[in-house]
């Protein structure tokens, strides 16, 4: 039986402590290999000259150079998967973010002494990451977007909606990984300000999806929050997923809303898209529309079967435009999906099923 290489990886940061807590994580892992360690951009240049590794850890802040600039330096000159290892810090989120918009695959929170239990989650989480880069298809940098301020009445007077009258409205639920942040911004950019509800789990540590949902709030004509408990599924808004906890759609007669809880991880994650999933099988059945985009693993696919058999209709991003074709392959695989379909394709398959 042949042997398959290791996933050769290279430790980018500026604090010896992590660099070490990272070596030791990883190579616990048996399909993965650290190669190298380097304080700076500069000495990673060096050791990139004597090997070109397989993914690249990268922190943002560094001194000589920071992670941007020199994450633009490589996939302008030579793309390599990289995972973001950021502080867990609100200041660092808007930097951590432009790294995905950059070319960044993956972020992961710095990993950082504790319980047993916390340094066991930190490690399925950090290899995890790096294993979905390994096998992430690089694209095209997207172009920078500038936010415009929403200044219409939107602010001031919520939006007319009819979910508390009719029991027939529906719900898009939306479920992604590796390559995700990117694909939603393509997801919902094109949605009028009138889309059917939508709530979405995204991979993503704690912070960030805040950050994450305010820049997709200035980007989409549909409004985007950080979901927080009780919070109302109305058309016209799109509820994240806190990161580090779990996203349950729940309903209490015509109106949907969501829940935030704790718990264990959920293949792998928190939060888990297949959480999401069947809770709205159970909760909006035949109302529920299921979108599993690109992502590594199979969180969301037995939740999307479950949705399918309640009545729903779902559906899958193609390979050619995922950058990592995992999630919708194995919910493809189960049988839970009714079209598979380019990314740009699914905005207008959306609205004509959520009608």
């Amino acid at each position: 039986m042949p042997v398959t290489r290791k996933i050769r990886v290279l430790i980018v940061d500026d604090s010896a402590i992590v660099r070490q807590t990272l070596s030791a994580l990883l190579s616990s892992d048996p399909e993965i290999e650290v190669t190298g360690t380097a304080a700076d951009p500069f000495v990673a240049a060096e050791r990139m000259s004597d090997e070109i590794p397989d993914v690249i850890t990268l922190d943002i802040e560094m001194p000589r150079m920071d992670g941007l600039t020199f994450l633009r330096k490589i996939m302008t000159q030579h793309p390599i998967p990289v995972v973001i290892c950021s502080s867990l810090a609100d200041e660092g989120a808007q930097s951590t973010l432009k790294a995905l918009e950059y070319g960044a695959v993956e972020i992961i929170t710095k990993p950082r002494l504790g319980t047993r239990q916390f340094l066991e989650e930190a490690r399925t989480t950090i290899c995890e990451a790096v294993k979905a880069a390994a096998r992430a298809r690089l694209g095209a940098i997207h172009p920078e977007r500038v936010i415009q301020p929403k200044l219409t009445a939107d602010a001031i007077l919520p939006p007319a909606t009819h979910a508390m009258a009719e029991t027939t409205e529906k719900v898009i639920a939306v479920g992604a990984s590796t390559g995700g942040t990117e694909a939603l911004r393509s997801l919902l950019e094109p949605l009028p300000a009138d889309a059917p509800g939508i709530v979405i789990v995204q991979h993503m540590p704690e912070l960030f999806t805040r950050a994450f949902a305010n820049r997709l709030n200035g980007l989409c004509a549909i409004t985007v929050k950080e979901a927080e408990s009780n919070d109302t599924v109305l058309r016209g808004h799109a509820l994240i997923a806190p990161g580090n906890h779990h996203m349950l759609l729940r309903r209490s007669g015509a109106r949907y809303f969501v829940e935030i809880k704790e718990g264990p991880l959920v293949c792998r994650h928190r939060p888990s898209v297949d959480v999401l999933f069947r809770s709205a099988a159970r909760y909006a059945g035949p109302n529920a529309v299921g979108v599993i985009l690109t992502g590594m693993g199979d969180d969301g696919a037995r939740g999307m079967l479950e949705m399918k058999d309640a009545g729903a209709f779902n559906i899958a991003q193609d390979e050619a435009t995922s950058v990592v074709f995992g999630m919708p392959k194995e919910a493809i695989k189960l049988n839970g999906v009714h079209k598979v379909m380019a990314l740009s394709d699914i905005p207008s398959l959306i609205l004509a099923h959520g009608r």
